[in-house]
């Protein structure tokens, strides 16, 4: 008997944690000169981003300690985003390329700005 009380426990501590997940769409600004410039127009579906524009690459999101969007415009860079802006209208976000000369390339900020969703 204990050990079903233990597995209906299990259960529902698994059942109550889902993951917060990045989906609609959004304006994206980089910082430019002290000034945000908007880019381009960007969607999110579960684990995969795309741009509106099509000659730009498609990007995969990894879920973990910190939001990672991975093939950002180009294959050296990759977004940060920390996981407590998820919730928000407007996300602020951090550029890093992976050909930094530093071992962990998400210690170096190249660039930062902001998603702005689309209502």
């Amino acid at each position: 008997m204990k050990y079903f009380a233990l597995l209906i426990t299990l259960f529902f501590i698994n059942f109550n944690q889902k993951t917060e997940k990045l989906t609609g769409r959004y304006n994206y600004l980089i910082e430019e000169d002290n000034v945000y410039i908007q880019k381009d127009k960007i969607t999110f579906n579960d684990s995969v981003f795309k741009f509106d524009n099509k000659y730009l690459p498609k990007g995969k999101i990894s879920y973990g300690n910190e939001i990672l969007l991975d093939n950002f415009i180009n294959i050296d860079l990759i977004i940060s985003i920390p996981k407590d802006q998820i919730k928000k209208d407007t996300i602020d976000f951090f550029i890093h390329n992976k050909q930094s000369p530093v071992s962990n390339y998400l210690d170096v900020v190249t660039g930062k700005g902001k998603l702005v969703r689309i209502k």
